[in-house]
């Protein structure tokens, strides 16, 4: 198994210093999402100024993860897909394909995002739910579009506390798009709530990017650390084992000061996996 951390786990370091710190740590995969002292361009759920930010300088980044053994697989955007201003979403759109010229140039394949949420009404609400939905598979479906030409795959993160809260709802999503361009990055805390472990891999098993690896109880607003939750982790790394062993499981919520014991809680959980 492929086991990696965000690199937003580390924004008080450098590049190098994130690199190095993983690879000491053991972890062999990292999702990048530019949270760097020496590369403070990430914004969640929104947009950064990339206009200082040439595609040699995010090529450089990534190589400075490979150097120390650590794949790049996926390049973090994490913006708003839903934004009601049209204007608005147009940029956020173009500033996402922004991000797919630096994963091509980098070699990156896979560019990931959340469906993004107005944080003073987030959540499933009857009176503008289809006009939300409506709009994402418009940006989605653009996206994928701009996701063929530049060769890279768009991985969209559902949870319980958005506009595509389950695994069915999901696996509905890709097949509205209808492009083999967008998967799914697979947050098993993020659909707890709706989806069991079984769910997860049921609904979206041939669509799934990468893992995110945290957890979660079911009355939880905000996620956890792995082993900190509800979910049956030995289960969850059972299923995975089947078919997906190849796809990395990249954990959030560590920082430098527990990630070891993360780390070691992910592999004990996959020792315990059972057959079956």
């Amino acid at each position: 198994m492929q086991i990696g951390i965000v690199t937003r786990s580390f924004p008080e370091m450098s590049n190098e210093e994130a690199a190095a710190f993983m690879a000491d740590t053991g972890f062999t995969v990292t999702e990048l999402c530019l949270s760097q002292i020496d590369s403070k361009y990430w914004v969640y759920n929104g947009m950064a100024d990339l206009s200082d930010l040439p595609d040699k300088r995010v090529c450089a980044i990534a190589d400075t993860y490979r150097r120390h053994g650590i794949n790049v697989h996926a390049l973090g955007v994490f913006t708003n897909l839903i934004e009601e201003d049209d204007e608005r979403r147009q940029e956020l759109l173009r500033y996402f394909e922004r991000y797919m010229q630096y994963a091509q140039a980098a070699g990156i394949p896979v560019v990931a995002t959340e469906c993004g949420f107005d944080p003073a009404s987030r959540g499933i609400r009857s009176d503008v739910y289809e006009e939300r939905f409506g709009r994402l598979i418009d940006s989605l479906s653009w996206l994928c579009e701009k996701a063929e030409k530049y060769d890279v795959t768009v991985a969209l993160e559902p949870c319980v506390l958005d506009v595509v809260p389950s695994a069915k709802r999901m696996a509905d999503t890709i097949s509205q798009v209808g492009s083999s361009r967008l998967k799914v990055l697979l947050d098993p805390a993020n659909l707890i709530a709706n989806s069991s472990e079984k769910d997860v891999f049921a609904y979206l098993g041939p669509h799934i990017a990468y893992f995110h690896g945290k957890d979660r109880k079911v009355n939880d607003a905000k996620g956890r650390l792995v082993g900190d939750g509800e979910i049956n982790w030995p289960l969850f790394f059972s299923l995975y084992h089947q078919k997906h062993e190849h796809i990395p499981v990249i954990i959030e919520y560590a920082n430098a000061g527990n990630a070891a014991e993360i780390l070691q809680r992910v592999r004990d959980f996959d020792r315990q996996a059972i057959v079956l």
